[in-house]
């Protein structure tokens, strides 16, 4: 019979990846938590919240986040422009978790493990704003197989993050 682990007896070894996630326009406080949550787990340095209006903190967010909130870093800034400009002027590779006419399949993506990397991931129903999109490096989308076209943001990002980090250690 097997024993159920927590995080107080599991044997994850820890890791940390030069990986930022910024959220644009995301707003949904059960969204946010469960990114806090995300980037924990997949140990990401960052999260940049963007948007104007934005309540980053709440007793929903709190709630999904468990305490993840409390160590993984984050800000927020108001222009998600600005902030991919200075990504990219900070070295930054900056991808796109977007389905467009021209996006690549997440697998197809081709990671370098020795880049720094942004992840933009858009507001819950309209998804990354056009401006965003016409600046990053490049736009990849999540294969779907039913008939919807999208899926939910932050599971999405976990399939990203999944995809990417899973590169990265097969590249090491």
């Amino acid at each position: 019979m097997s024993t159920q682990l927590h995080h107080n007896n599991s044997e994850f070894i820890k890791k940390s990846f030069s990986i930022t996630l910024v959220c644009d326009q995301v707003n949904s406080p059960a969204n946010i938590g469960s990114i806090f949550r995300l980037a924990d787990s997949f140990g990401v340095e960052k999260i940049i919240f963007c948007g104007q209006n934005l309540t980053v903190i709440s007793k929903r967010m709190i709630r999904t986040a468990r305490s993840t909130y409390q160590f993984v870093p984050y800000e927020e800034n108001e222009n998600c422009l600005d902030v991919v400009h200075s990504l990219k002027e900070n070295g930054f590779k900056v991808i796109a978790l977007e389905i467009t006419d021209s996006s690549v399949s997440l697998p197809e993506l081709k990671i370098d493990p020795n880049d720094k990397i942004a992840i933009v991931i858009g507001e819950e129903n309209f998804g990354i704003s056009a401006k965003v999109l016409e600046e990053v490096d490049y736009v990849t989308h999540i294969n779907m197989y039913g008939k919807n076209s999208s899926m939910n943001v932050a599971s999405a990002t976990g399939i990203a993050l999944y995809e990417i980090t899973n590169q990265i250690l097969i590249k090491e």
